[in-house]
Parts: C-alpha cells; structure tokens; sequence
C-alpha cells in the first residue's frame, strides 16, 4: 500500500484514535478533526485541524490534499435527548464533510454508520447487508444514522467514491474516555451493577474494526455497505465470563426487563448525580432486548478479508489495558 494523505473526524473517539495509531504505524500522514486536544492522541505524530463538522472552512483544511477521508465523528445518544444537537452533527455535518470532500476530489471517503441502521427484524433471520433500514426507530441517533448513510449513498450518485462501514457493539483497548459500553463492562467488572437484564450485543474488538475500516481504502467498493460484526454474547454471559477470565465477582443475578423499566427513573437520577451515562434507558433496553443474535460479516470477509478475534481474547486484551491505564485495579 502506497504511503498518503488521510483525514480523519472522531479521532479522539475510541475508533478513531485506534485508526489514528494504525495508520501511522503503516506510514501514512494523518490529518485529524478535533474540537479540543485530547491527551490520547499525544506523542502519535498527527497534524491537528481544530474545527468542527458545522464549521465547513475547517473541513476544507482537513481535506487538503488528502487522498481518503475516514468520517467517524458523530454524536451518540442512548436517550431521546438533544435531537436537534444530534441530527445536526451526525446528518448536516456529514452532508458538510462530502461537500468538502467533493470540492477537494478526495479519492475514497469511508462512512462509519452503524448497525442500527439496518432492521434487527426478524430476530430469527441472519442480519447481513440485504436487510433493509429500521423501520420502528424510537432514539433519535439510530435516525440520525439512517439519514447519513442515504445522503452517503445519494453522494455516490454524484460522484462520490464512498464506502459505507456498520459496525456492532464496540469494545477493547485504547479506550481513553471511556465509550458507553466501556463504562458498563467496568461497572461488571466493578461489580457495581445492582442488577443485569436478559438480552445482550454482538460485541467486535475495536482493532478488527480498523483492520476492516484500513482494508477499505483499498478494497472497499464504492456505494456498498459492509457489516463489521463480532460475536453475540448476553449480558449475563459477559459478566460472569469477565469474572471468570480476571478473577473477580462479577454481577450473576439477571431480572426480568419490566423491573429494569420501573427503575430508570432512579438509574438516570443516580447516574446524573455521578455525572455519569445511565447504563439502562427505555432505549437501550429495546436494543439489547432486539438484538439480533445472527449478524453476519461474510461479505466483509470476502471482499474486505475481515476477521473477528475470539471474544476472550478481546476481554482479556481490554482489561489488561484498562489496569495499564489506571482504570480498574
């Protein structure tokens, strides 16, 4: 692979400072949006643009003499909160980022949408990139992304060589924030969970995901979409296999989903006195209770040679971070 010019949005997120990290271990020269200096992407030899995906004049200077542009900036929410906020950073601020891509004649720009964009139903049904948009949307994100990845798809109409990603549920290393998910896996870890409830993810190591995203430049067709998936593991089984690999109790008890419902009140009460994102919304209990548990990366395994680690080795790998890090002890 020819040594570029790449651009990347989000990349102080847990995705985007891995990507960062891989692409110059391969010797590219990386061009990262940021709207403030995060210490995780210190000492990686990165050229900063300070800007922001409403701010078109920084994305110009982002895309400046690049060759690929990795767009994986996007609000996240699990609540219904801030619409506004999250429609205009994740579908205005992506239709912002393909008008500076089109004016600067960027060669490739790969998408970061999501799984949530795609229909879990039928639950019975393997989940591959056949499967149409989500139709019954209650979070304001899953909408969001839905309506980026079709204005990604119109741009290709106009020219546009663009590739589209979904990943599942991401976690492993490097996860500096913490990510939503991480902060759950350390509360089971932490043993801080008064409870767990039925359903779970499917989980995909944040490094596979950029083994897939970096193979993309090359390999990824322009218009298709390509499902970055892992293996499904239920909360339950996650958290005593988290005990089990580390040596630690770990949350077992799992009750029934109704109960969790009459405590979200109490959970976003408590969680907004700690300053912290309330694990279980009305929201995010649909997801895990939807969850598909057959999502397939065949395609992607074939035209992108995409691979997912076994999920104890991610677990391990994570943790050891975390403990690295000062996260958990």
């Amino acid at each position: 692979m020819k040594k570029m010019k790449i651009a990347v949005t989000g990349a102080s997120g847990h995705i985007g400072n891995v990507l960062c990290r891989e692409l110059k271990k391969l010797g590219h020269e990386v061009n990262a949006l940021l709207f403030e200096d995060p210490d995780d992407l210190d000492n990686i030899g990165v050229n900063t643009v300070k800007g922001d995906l409403l701010d078109p004049v920084s994305l110009e200077n982002l895309c400046k003499d690049a060759e690929i542009v990795f767009h994986l900036a996007a609000k996240i929410s699990i609540t219904n909160k801030n619409k506004n906020e999250v429609f205009r950073i994740n579908v205005e601020g992506t239709k912002n980022l393909m008008a500076a891509c089109l004016k600067q004649h960027i060669g490739k720009f790969i998408h970061f949408s999501s799984i949530h964009a795609l229909d879990p139903f039928p639950l019975d049904e393997e989940l591959n990139e056949n499967r149409p948009y989500v139709r019954d949307i209650t979070m304001a994100y899953e909408q969001s992304k839905l309506e980026s990845e079709k204005l990604v798809l119109e741009a290709v109409k106009n020219g546009l060589n663009a590739v589209i990603l979904n990943p599942t549920a991401i976690i492993g290393p490097y996860d500096f924030k913490p990510s939503f998910l991480g902060q759950a896996i350390m509360k089971m870890y932490n043993n801080s969970l008064p409870m767990l409830v039925p359903g779970g993810y499917n989980w995909v190591d944040v490094r596979d995901v950029v083994n897939g995203a970096i193979s993309a430049m090359e390999n990824g067709q322009s218009g298709e979409r390509y499902i970055l998936s892992g293996h499904y593991v239920g909360l339950k089984e996650l958290s005593l296999m988290i005990g089990k690999l580390l040596d630690k109790k770990t949350p077992g008890f799992s009750g029934p989903t109704w109960l969790a419902y009459l405590g979200i009140p109490f959970i976003n009460l408590y969680a907004h006195l700690r300053k912290e994102n309330p694990l279980y919304t009305s929201e995010s209990l649909k997801i895990i209770n939807n969850s598909n548990r057959n999502i397939s990366h065949a395609k992607a395994t074939q035209e992108l040679g995409y691979t997912a680690r076994p999920f104890e080795i991610t677990i391990k790998d994570t943790f050891e971070w975390y403990k690295e890090v000062g996260m958990v002890r």
